[in-house]
């Protein structure tokens, strides 16, 4: 969603040129094709946003897409589907919408967009009921920065209370406003094993850092990614993000991907990766140059993509979907050059 006093059409900044595979010796390149033959690769729900929110799209739609596409699972928001959606369902709807996912031989991650104790709550009882493995939040909170990681971590430390079986798996997103050394630091007080970071490709971008750069600061605690694409706007001493077709933007996409394939020395360390096309979703900076120590984040909304004015919405719901149909490709594409490339090093 645009927000005031952002311009995302306005001149964006300088394109990154982080992209450049490096060479790498014999063991790695190894690792890296063995992995690039398994990679988990996810459906995500907001790929179909405005299906979701203004079709006919439901969860069960995003389990045929993830089947028909031979995904390992499908990642999907309590609110997603609108009245269709989980949060919404009773029991025998929830039980119903798992035993589909199980039949397709597809796991489940759950997400929410808040870190409060009665929200994580709900999503382990919703989580519990479809058979979720995983359950992704981030905190949204209005204030100084310190104040913001003061209460995320209060809050994720109920984890041992809400899941004291281990059950979840539960992943904090780096979303925009805190940046990457905050969020170690949010994990690393909280101290619960089953809580890690979900790197996604463009979320930096608003904290004023560089995807190469958030990720190495991050890569120790990262197991689950969010693969999509966006342009850089530079704006008020700060970046805002355009996100667009992947392959389009500005993101490092293969470098990236070849990064996190590589995380963890005998077996992968990430386990999902959610493929989140989200064409034409904007937010504005949220950390700028220069400043001050302890910065006031504001107050946000939970991610939303706006329809186009001028177009009609039939076409608008079929350019998502063939969005969301073409990020699956991309992969395979991004996955086959850093086959090739690994391959010159064996």
């Amino acid at each position: 969603m645009v927000r005031t006093g952002f311009d995302p059409n306005r001149k964006k900044a300088h394109k990154v040129t982080e992209d450049a595979l490096p060479p790498m010796p014999p063991a790695l390149a190894a690792k890296l094709i063995e992995r690039i033959a398994t990679i988990p690769l996810y459906a995500h729900a907001y790929a179909f946003h405005l299906n979701f929110r203004f079709g006919t799209f439901g969860p069960f739609d995003l389990l045929d897409f993830a089947a028909a596409n031979r995904l390992r699972g499908a990642k999907i928001h309590m609110e997603d589907g609108e009245e269709r959606s989980l949060g919404k369902a009773d029991m025998a709807g929830l039980a119903k919408f798992g035993h589909r996912a199980r039949q397709l031989g597809l796991d489940l991650n759950l997400e929410i967009s808040q870190t409060d104790v009665p929200a994580l709550q709900e999503a382990v009882r919703v989580g519990r009921a479809i058979g979720a493995t995983s359950i992704r939040c981030y905190p949204r909170y209005e204030g100084r920065v310190s104040s913001v990681i003061k209460r995320t971590i209060a809050d994720l430390q109920s984890l041992a209370i809400l899941d004291p079986q281990g059950d979840f798996r539960f992943t904090l997103e780096q979303h925009e406003d805190l940046k990457a050394a905050e969020l170690v630091h949010i994990v690393e007080a909280v101290g619960n094993p089953r809580l890690s970071l979900l790197f996604d490709f463009t979320n930096m971008i608003n904290a004023l850092e560089r995807p190469i750069a958030a990720l190495q600061s991050m890569a120790g605690h990262v197991t689950d990614v969010h693969i999509k694409d966006a342009k850089i706007i530079a704006a008020n001493g700060g970046w805002g993000q355009l996100c667009c077709r992947s392959g389009e933007g500005d993101i490092p996409q293969a470098r990236l991907l070849m990064e996190l394939l590589c995380l963890g020395a005998n077996l992968p360390q990430v386990v999902a990766y959610g493929l989140e096309e989200e064409v034409g979703y904007a937010s504005p900076p949220f950390r700028f140059a220069g400043e001050e120590d302890d910065p006031c984040i504001a107050f946000r909304k939970a991610s939303e993509t706006d329809l186009t004015e001028g177009i009609d919405l039939a076409t608008q719901l079929a350019v998502e979907r063939a969005n969301a149909q073409h990020l699956c490709g991309h992969v395979a594409l991004l996955l086959k050059k850093l086959h090739d490339h690994a391959v010159l090093y064996l």
